[in-house]
């Protein structure tokens, strides 16, 4: 079980100033989302960022499915181990269908079958060197003389998705998803996949939105403004009507908002996310809710914060 944080950087060069922060505050893991590096390839900034720290490991929350092939994702994450052994964790998703069909014109077209057949082909490459595969999204014939073993882990929304990753990934990688969304219907979706499968559950990693800060008000403001435009996503929508919080449509109530952000000062934030831990998740990605008062102090309190809960 562990904690990490989430990378947030205009460009490349400020990602890897934070992955030296989060290093030497004594985060064991930080992760990068898509556009965490300002646009930049996150595996390509990741070489670099490895070079320049030493213990901390590092993870993709998400490299998106549909504009790379697996074997090319492959490819990318032996270099990254074979530089830094140990240190990397393959995170992948096929993001959202607005953003794939606008950006790289995809024909998008069951994305859970999608995903199966990526983590199919990843985690042979991954694992056992080696694919011969031909799906319905992806064909693949490769051999690695190394594979590296690297943990793959993909993202998840609905029920279905966790327990996909129970079936075939590391770990499942969750995001906006509400704290008792996860405890009841994430996790038992993602230990029935496992079951399914004959494998024991692997880690679900719970992407948190941290706010420290003791103006409770604020917290909830900063919130809306920054996270607000899921409640418009049809799927995201979705998953808070499963998760009892219907109305999220109309806005985030304050009661989503204490369901799903952990605020407070330092040692309180850090309360919270080990209560994560404590509760069953795996592993914690505590994303920091950026003040554009204080962008630079909102990161590094939330890394603060997130030390302390890996430390216990």
């Amino acid at each position: 079980m562990s904690v990490g944080v989430a990378i947030q950087a205009p460009d490349a060069r400020a990602f890897v100033e934070q992955v030296a922060l989060a290093e030497r505050l004594g985060v064991p893991t930080a992760w990068s989302t898509i556009g965490g590096a300002g646009g930049a390839d996150p595996l390509t900034t990741y070489a670099v960022a490895l070079e320049r720290t030493e213990r901390i490991r590092v993870g993709t929350a998400i490299v998106q499915t549909w504009p790379k092939h697996p074997i090319a994702i492959a490819q990318q994450a032996l270099a990254l181990e074979q530089l830094s052994p140990g240190r990397l964790i393959l995170g992948v998703g096929p993001a959202h269908e607005p953003a794939m069909v606008r950006t790289y014109g995809v024909r998008w077209r069951r994305p859970l079958t999608q995903l199966r057949e990526y983590l199919t082909v990843l985690r042979a490459l991954l694992h056992e060197g080696r694919v011969d595969f031909e799906g319905e999204h992806v064909t693949a014939r490769m051999e690695l003389r190394e594979p590296p073993r690297t943990p793959l882990m993909a993202s998840a929304l609905r029920p279905a998705s966790f327990a996909l990753c129970g079936e075939l990934a590391d770990g499942a990688i969750s995001w906006m998803c509400p704290r008792s969304y996860l405890l009841e219907q994430a996790l038992p979706a993602l230990a029935e996949g496992a079951r399914a499968a004959g494998r024991a559950a692997p880690p679900l990693v719970a992407h948190v939105p941290v706010a420290v800060t003791t103006d409770r008000a604020r917290a909830r403001t900063l919130a809306r403004e920054r996270l607000g435009n899921y409640s418009r996503t049809p799927f995201y929508l979705a998953m808070f009507t499963q998760a009892g919080f219907g109305d999220a449509a109309e806005g985030y109530s304050d009661a989503l908002l204490d369901d799903l952000v952990v605020s407070g000062t330092e040692d309180e934030v850090a309360e919270g996310l080990r209560g994560y831990l404590d509760a069953g998740l795996g592993e914690v990605l505590a994303h920091p809710v950026l003040d554009p008062d204080d962008t630079a102090g909102s990161i590094e309190r939330a890394f603060r914060a997130a030390a302390r809960a890996a430390r216990g």
